[in-house]
């Protein structure tokens, strides 16, 4: 079946329609990730989007229902060069077009997603539609229409309904065991040391995994948890997820933030850490274009050294509306948006690029030296 992608400027690409079929919208974005596409797909902090894959072939190696991120593709839509019709991996369970059209993601092949990323780097973030039903004109009007990210409470969308303690194993697929021939079984978690609430904008399953294979117990709350239920839990620390949207619309989750950062030790990412210098007295500002991929530089400011990270953010901290007692600890090279911070005297940072055993290690210090009594002054 044919379909079409529709840009809000005009610009038209036909294809043919991949998963589910009907009409859908959202704002472009291109992810230049070789691999990873099931859990950019699941991960809540694109929900609202329609994600174009820059890398020309993508389902080669299936779908595995332990790598998603959340319980279902958060996309609005996918954009592909080519889908691989047949797929080769040992923990596959399922083709990823018969998993889109299960979980009635609508997409199309056959583009030119390199030519949609250059339009995007020269025009800036662009809302689109994908169709296998509408005229050309229809589904521009339609990409017109869509609703604008900085508009969009998105966070309501896929934050959890009611606090729950994570039980997720150690690792994100089982271990061959050599000695009993099978797949049944997972490296033993470490002991549980400290108690950390995760205020879930969008969480990832991974952002949870690292923070119990690092020791934590872990406690997942919505975003309108209040700090009074939250302190009654009495965690050493909160993590305040990333997610999807904008952060200056969660006022109320801005407010219980800023009043756990005067009791707690507040760790943030993505969107978490937009929400915790916003608390801070902080502003922010939509990026002309998102920072989405595997392959973000960050420079250490501290070390001088670069990494190089995965991110998914439309929005980023204006550096120089952060108070003097916060420090920015980390740059995006690409535009020199801050990366990450610390305040100096409180423990309190953030990160904006999808974190791992770093960024666990970092938190679990932090309560180390709280308990310490290192903050105390």
């Amino acid at each position: 079946m044919k379909a079409i992608l529709a840009l809000e400027d005009g610009t038209t690409f036909e294809g043919n329609s991949i998963g589910a079929i009907g009409t859908t919208t959202g704002e472009m974005c291109c992810d230049t990730s070789v691999m990873g596409y099931q859990e950019i797909l699941t991960d809540p902090a694109c929900k609202g989007r329609i994600l174009a894959m820059t890398y020309p072939l993508i389902g080669n190696y299936g779908v595995c229902e332990e790598d998603n991120e959340s319980n279902a593709p958060q996309v609005n839509g996918l954009v592909v060069t080519e889908i691989a019709r047949l797929h080769s991996n040992w923990r596959a369970t399922e083709a990823i077009e018969p998993w889109l059209k299960r979980h009635n993601i609508i997409g199309i092949s056959g583009i030119d997603t390199r030519k949609i990323a250059t339009l995007q780097r020269t025009g800036g973030a662009l809302r689109c539609c994908i169709s296998t039903e509408l005229t050309a004109d229809e589904a521009i009007e339609a990409a017109k229409n869509a609703p604008l990210t900085e508009n969009s409470d998105l966070v309501s969308k896929v934050t959890c309904s009611e606090p729950y303690h994570w039980e997720g194993e150690s690792l994100a697929w089982k271990l061959p065991n050599k000695t009993q021939g099978d797949l049944s079984t997972y490296r033993e978690l470490p002991p549980v040391s400290y108690k950390v609430v995760v205020y879930d904008l969008g969480v990832r399953r991974s952002t949870l995994s690292s923070l119990r294979q690092a020791g934590c117990d872990v406690t997942v709350v919505p975003s309108t948890h209040t700090a009074e239920d939250t302190l009654a839990l009495r965690p050493d620390a909160v993590v305040i997820s990333d997610g999807p949207g904008a952060p200056n619309l969660l006022t109320s989750t801005i407010a219980e933030v800023k009043t756990l950062s005067e009791k707690l030790p507040v760790a943030g990412i993505g969107l978490g850490s937009l929400v915790l210098a916003i608390s801070m007295g902080a502003a922010t500002r939509k990026l002309r274009v998102g920072h989405q991929g595997c392959n973000q530089p960050v420079k250490n400011q501290i070390t001088g050294k670069v990494d190089i990270t995965t991110q998914n953010s439309l929005f980023a901290i204006e550096t120089n509306s952060l108070p003097a007692d916060v420090s920015v600890t980390a740059v995006n090279l690409n535009d020199d948006t801050v990366a990450a911070y610390h305040h100096t005297d409180k423990p309190l940072f953030g990160v904006q690029y999808v974190p791992g055993s770093s960024f666990c290690n970092e938190l679990v210090q932090t309560i180390k030296d709280v308990k310490a009594g290192k903050f105390n002054s």
